[in-house]
Order: C-alpha cells, then sequence, then structure tokens
C-alpha cells in the first residue's frame, strides 16, 4: 500500500472514531425542561419559579457513563498525536474536537449547578463578551438593535398573519427539501412534540413543532436557515470519504454554523424585523441571567416585550434549560448574533485578500472559522472534498464579492453625518 493512502487511512480511522464516540451525546435532549414543569409553572398563575435542582436532572440519566465516555475521547486524542504527529493540521482539528466533546460532558453532568453554566460560558461564549479590545459587547450589540428594531415596530408594515399549521408546513418544507437535495431524497421533514422551538434540524431531517403555527415567510426562513446551512452542512460531511468528523459539530462549530444560518437568511431576505428581534432578545434575556436575574425576572422581560404568557415561557426555559431556575444560563443562543458578525467579518476580509475560493468551504461539513485555512489546504492535497451542496448566495462568487465589496465601503461611512445630510428629506 502506498505511503499516501496509508495515512489516508489512519486518518479515517480515527475521524470514524469520533464520529462514533460522539453518538450518545444529545445535548438539548439531556437539558430540556418537561412539560410537567411548564403545566406546573401555569398552574400556579406564573408566580413561582420553576423548582429546578440537580436532582431533577438526576432523574433523567444521560444514557451514557460520562466518564467511561471521557476517558474514550482521551484515548483518541493521545492515539491522533501518537498517529499523526503533534502539528499534522488534521490531527489538530481532530484534537481540539476530542477536547470540545470532553467539556461538553463535563457540562452535562454539572446540571443544575453552578459549573453548568460556567462551562457553558466556555464553550459558547458569554453576553458581556467583546469582539475586540474597547469594542462593544454582545450586550451592547443586542441593545443597539433593539433600539432600531422598536423605531421600525411603529411603522405600519402588516404582518403576516401565522395560518399554516404544521401537517401542511411539514409537505411544503419537504417538496423544498426534496428540490434542493435531489441527491439525497432520504431528507426527511415530520412533526414533533419533544421540541421548544418552532423547528429543528438534524442531519439528515428537520423537525416541526406539531402545534406551532406558521406564514410563509416563517417557512422561507426555515428552508434557508435548518435546511439549506444544516441540513446541507451535515450532508456535504458525510459525503466526505476520509474527513468523516466534519460531519458532526462540536460547540466551537456551532458559533459558524448559525452565523451561516443568519448570514443566509439575511442574503437571500428571508429575514425580517420580528424575526431579528426575537434573536436580540435571547441575547438580552441570557445577560439578564448572567448578572443574577432569575427565571421570573427573565420571564418578566420577556412578557414586557411583548410576549405571549406561552412564548414567554419557552423563551424564558430555553435560557435556564441544563441549569436551576436562579442559575446561571445555558449561553448557546449568543451563537447567532455572535456568529453573524464573525462569518459576516470573516468572508468580507476573504474578498478584500482576493481569496474568495476559501469561502464554499464554510459549507464542506461542520466547520470552525479558525480552521479554514486548514481546510483549504486540506482540499489542496485531496482530504477534504469542496461541497456537493451550496446555496445560491455561495455558488455565485462573482455576484457575493460585490455585495461584500459594496458592504466594506458603506461600514466606513458615519452614520450620524448620513443622519445630519438627510435631516431635510427623511
Amino acid at each position: 500500500m502506498k505511503q499516501n493512502e496509508q495515512y489516508q487511512l489512519v486518518i479515517r480511522s480515527l475521524s470514524d472514531r469520533i464520529v462514533e464516540a460522539q453518538a450518545p451525546i444529545r445535548v438539548l435532549d439531556a437539558i430540556k425542561w418537561d412539560d410537567s414543569v411548564r403545566d406546573s409553572f401555569f398552574q400556579k398563575r406564573c408566580k413561582a419559579i420553576p423548582d429546578i435542582t440537580p436532582d431533577y436532572y438526576a432523574q433523567r440519566p444521560l444514557g451514557y457513563n460520562p466518564g467511561e465516555l471521557r476517558q474514550v475521547f482521551q484515548d483518541i486524542e493521545r492515539d491522533i498525536t501518537r498517529q499523526l504527529g503533534t502539528f499534522n493540521p488534521v490531527g489538530q482539528i481532530m484534537r481540539r474536537m476530542c477536547r470540545e466533546y470532553r467539556m461538553v460532558i463535563r457540562m452535562l453532568e454539572a446540571r443544575g449547578s453552578a459549573d453548568f453554566g460556567l462551562i457553558s460560558q466556555e464553550l459558547y461564549g458569554a453576553a458581556s463578551d467583546a469582539f475586540h479590545a474597547g469594542d462593544p459587547t454582545l450586550t451592547d450589540l443586542g441593545i443597539a438593535l433593539s433600539e432600531s428594531l422598536s423605531n421600525i415596530a411603529r411603522t405600519e408594515i402588516a404582518r403576516e398573519p401565522k395560518t399554516i399549521a404544521a401537517p401542511e408546513a411539514v409537505d411544503i418544507l419537504q417538496a423544498r427539501m426534496n428540490d434542493a437535495f435531489p441527491d439525497d431524497q432520504a431528507v426527511r421533514v415530520f412533526e414533533s412534540d419533544g421540541i421548544v422551538a418552532d423547528a429543528a434540524a438534524g442531519a439528515d431531517y428537520i423537525k416541526i413543532r406539531s402545534d406551532a403555527k406558521f406564514n410563509q415567510r416563517d417557512l422561507n426562513i426555515l428552508a434557508v436557515h435548518e435546511g439549506m446551512v444544516h441540513v446541507a452542512t451535515s450532508l456535504n460531511g458525510q459525503h466526505q470519504p476520509i474527513c468523516t468528523f466534519l460531519a458532526k459539530g462540536p460547540p466551537s462549530s456551532t458559533v459558524t454554523q448559525e452565523g451561516l444560518a443568519i448570514l443566509m437568511e439575511v442574503l437571500t431576505f428571508a429575514s425580517y424585523p420580528a424575526r431579528l428581534r426575537k434573536l436580540t432578545d435571547r441575547t438580552r434575556a441570557i445577560q439578564i441571567a448572567e448578572t443574577g436575574g432569575d427565571f421570573m425576572d427573565v420571564f418578566q422581560f420577556y412578557r414586557d416585550e411583548g410576549y405571549s404568557r406561552e412564548d414567554g415561557y419557552n423563551n424564558a426555559s430555553r435560557v435556564f434549560r441544563g441549569s436551576s431556575s436562579n442559575g446561571l444560563p445555558f449561553t448557546k443562543d449568543l451563537v447567532y448574533l455572535k456568529g453573524f458578525i464573525l462569518t459576516y467579518n470573516y468572508i468580507q476580509l476573504a474578498v478584500r485578500k482576493g481569496k474568495l475560493q476559501q469561502i464554499p468551504l464554510l459549507f464542506c461539513g461542520k466547520t470552525t472559522l479558525e480552521d479554514m485555512r486548514t481546510l483549504n489546504q486540506l482540499v489542496e492535497e485531496g482530504l477534504v472534498v469542496p461541497p456537493r451542496y451550496l446555496p445560491s448566495p455561495f455558488a455565485d462568487l462573482n455576484a457575493l464579492s460585490a455585495w461584500m465589496c459594496f458592504s466594506g465601503f458603506l461600514n466606513n461611512l458615519s452614520l450620524e453625518r448620513v443622519e445630519a445630510d438627510y435631516a431635510n428629506i427623511l
């Protein structure tokens, strides 16, 4: 056997071991609250915080032995170094994945305790994080966007009523997925009672909450966000012949994947103010919990923002799932705005530097921004194949480059001066 073929087999074997080891880890299933918590909250007329303690989570085992699984990842990481060396680019990516998965397991072991929130901040970030020294924090960004959205809310933009029930939504999205992924007809859209959000995507499926209602704009966002990003990157990862780990995403890839999904919403004109408001409110809610607020404080924040009791509960429970009702928050929902900013800046810089060939590689699997240069090198070496499925804004790099060039120029203009210039006509 040729040396290069042996090298590829080693990478494939180590990669497959990571994919197999992470299979039983189900973060959202492990931390979600069951319906009895919601029912009790409403029976008490929304006056008492849910009684969530470590004992609540102890009644819901993870389905695997955490210590044993951590050791599995430790063994894989050790074998990566033994077989590929310390500085091998693929090995560095896979070792980081092993470390992240061990940290995820530690976080889930700490459900209901303060350590859960602290580890969550390590994995996903905190609302007080800044992008650079002296820059605004994620909280500052959320507040600034909320002020703009408040001005938009005063205008008479008609809101489409949500008249599409889950069964019809499933049929509409299934048809769109069949068109988008003609070579993977196994992509399924189906109803589910076990999710908090209106919809969620897996490796080859999209789940629709059975009692949710939608309008056409909602379905456009689901097709773009869940389908053309989350499902597409999963399928592209599954089609990797050697680096199979790209089919699975540790927390570091979540930031990039959600950033791509929000950017896709913007580029395809699928997003709208109420959608953006939902994302900014999630950031602000996490900030409230990080600064000492409990479940009732976050629930009241949502009620004050005009959310219904049911939506207020659902959103507040997203913040505290995995934690206690007065503990540190689960900070995963920060990745939407954080990922959007980081991904947008990366693409704009790639355009400015003329490295357009790296942009589509964002879709070759569950990628992480810090790995993009390495992934480009791996494509050249034949270890990674380009994405099979690429959404139209990223398939036409000429158009995307033009959009980014104009956007980059406009970012340099002073909004205060523009506002003064337009004062007499706006």
